[in-house]
């Protein structure tokens, strides 16, 4: 019916408890924007699992609709840069958090949040990318800024077998980069071969306590993990190399030392996707067109209904999803 639409909402109980469940809403239940668009596909990130549990505060507005994300065609615009009929994508900006996110079939945004939608990629795809792969490739983009060539040296990727971790081998692979892949799941080794790993290291060995400074043993590292394992990974990285920092899977806190800083001049890069401005995020999604191989994201991707995503929630947490999960939020 026109000026409906089907959304998973969270609620919070008068206990404090939320809650989620699929929905029919309205139009008048949509937040200020210049463009309205019909929403196709979104994705489970690690962000949308801590929403999705209420692990961390995520949600800072009741009831919410998640999904930091999402992919489809605009309805209405009146904003001058986008029109009816335009395909686009929208990553962060407080989608799913302050702003109704994307796990509904229509959603009103500010049309300075959307780019286009690439056309190497289907809605899907862009999907399958998400903030997790647009979040390796801006990753990508620091080593490169930084120096890092295939030259310098082989590349860390903590966290591999996730979503960040994964495109992100998969980029660094076609880039010519030799890729180290570290995961707490061994069993993922052919996973992470096929996309593109040259060797596989256990978690547990970048998981100790961190020394000042360890042999150098990469030129840069893409680490989602934080905490130790970035504390370690800084710890052995190689003169003059980058570390492009972007997640916080095992915690938020840095036990390391200046030393990489000042002895081997390491350069920490910090990866925020949810406020890059809109010149690198099209550059990001410019390098994605290019620099990813599709049928290697294919590889990596599933595919679930609105009504199963709120379930995912605990196990993107837990580290039990491999690659990326697509949301049809039609289905």
């Amino acid at each position: 019916m026109a000026g409906t639409f089907r959304a998973l909402l969270l609620e919070k109980g008068e206990g404090g408890q939320q809650a989620a469940r699929i929905a029919e809403l309205t139009d008048a239940d949509l937040m200020d924007g210049d463009v309205t668009v019909a929403v196709s596909h979104s994705t489970i990130n690690y962000k949308d699992g801590l929403a999705l549990t209420g692990a961390a505060p995520v949600v800072r507005r009741w009831p919410m609709i998640p999904g930091i994300d999402f992919a489809g065609t605009v309805e209405t615009s009146s904003n001058p840069a986008w029109a009816a009929g335009d395909k686009v994508v929208l990553n962060g900006w407080g989608l799913g958090e302050t702003h109704l996110g994307g796990y509904a079939t229509r959603a009103r945004v500010k049309g300075e949040w959307l780019v286009p939608l690439p056309a190497a990629f289907s809605p899907a795809q862009a999907m399958a990318i998400g903030t997790a792969g647009y979040t390796a490739m801006l990753a990508v983009l620091a080593l490169e800024h930084n120096g890092v060539t295939p030259a310098s040296g082989p590349i860390l990727v903590t966290g591999a077998a996730g979503g960040v971790g994964s495109v992100a081998i998969a980029i660094l692979s076609k880039l010519g980069y030799r890729v180290i892949a570290s995961t707490g799941r061994v069993e993922e080794a052919d996973y992470l071969t096929g996309l593109g790993a040259a060797e596989i290291i256990p978690r547990a060995e970048l998981a100790g306590e961190p020394r000042p400074l360890s042999k150098e043993r990469w030129a840069g590292v893409v680490d989602s993990v934080g905490s130790k394992t970035l504390a370690n990974a800084l710890s052995m990285t190689k003169y003059g190399g980058c570390v492009a920092a972007c997640g916080l899977a095992a915690g938020m806190d840095l036990p390391g030392s200046v030393a990489p800083f000042i002895l081997r001049g390491v350069t920490l890069a910090g990866i925020d996707s949810v406020m890059a401005p809109r010149a690198r995020r099209l550059t990001a999604w410019e390098r994605l067109a290019r620099d990813l191989d599709t049928a290697k994201l294919d590889a990596m991707t599933t595919t679930v209904s609105l009504s199963a995503a709120a379930g995912l929630g605990p196990d993107i947490l837990q580290g039990k999803v491999r690659g990326r999960t697509v949301v049809d939020v039609a289905a």
